[in-house]
């Protein structure tokens, strides 16, 4: 086993998770408005996605990529239309009473933001160039490619888990009032990146 590959996997899952994007802002306002374990959660269904695209692009699957790449305009338009219906919810949602508390609110979490990073057609093109680029794709060694993928999945979970950590320690000076324009603020942002994705589709980008 090669050290060395957990630690490109660590950097590899760290800078694509890093970009803020809507996965981004919906972690940022679920730690705020329903706590921490939500937020981290939010973005620990992330990580799994991109440890999912890390898998395939450290594996050379490349009959797997090539599906999804072929269906990449089908994943965007769920994907933009699960951000348009995502963003209209968040911008109505109430803050939570009990953040410490935050019961099947952590599944649905988890749930929701894994289903959006995977029908992102971005996600999996930006690992395979990335692999592709440091030679880390189709590797004949199962082992350095699984320390590989856990270097991803252990990247991007830390990031998650500083940016949760730092929003959270501001979560008990904002009032109610403020709350509900975080939600309102992120469902419009949220909202935005969907129609993004649609309109992408009809300019044929």
């Amino acid at each position: 086993m090669d050290i060395r590959f957990l630690v490109k996997g660590l950097i590899i899952g760290f800078s694509i998770a890093a970009p803020v994007g809507p996965i981004g802002i919906l972690c940022i306002r679920r730690s705020l408005s329903d706590g921490h374990w939500v937020g981290f959660f939010t973005g620990l269904g992330a990580a799994s996605a991109d440890a999912f695209y890390g898998f395939i692009a450290g594996f050379g699957l490349t009959i797997i990529s090539n599906i999804l790449v072929s269906q990449q305009i089908i994943l965007k338009l769920i994907g933009g239309l699960f951000l348009c219906y995502l963003g209209l919810k968040t911008a109505l949602a109430k803050p939570a009473q009990d953040a410490a508390n935050p019961s099947g609110k952590v599944v649905s979490a988890y749930a929701s933001t894994f289903f959006l990073t995977v029908t992102n057609p971005m996600t999996i093109l930006s690992f395979v160039a990335i692999f592709a680029g440091l030679g880390l794709g189709s590797s004949n060694n199962y082992g350095d490619a699984g320390i590989l993928v856990l270097g991803v999945f252990l990247g991007s979970a830390l990031w998650w888990l500083i940016l949760v950590s730092g929003v959270s320690l501001f979560r008990d000076k904002i009032s109610s009032d403020t709350l509900h324009w975080v939600n309102r603020m992120s469902g419009i942002l949220i909202f935005g990146f969907g129609l993004g994705a649609l309109f992408s589709l009809v300019i044929g980008d």
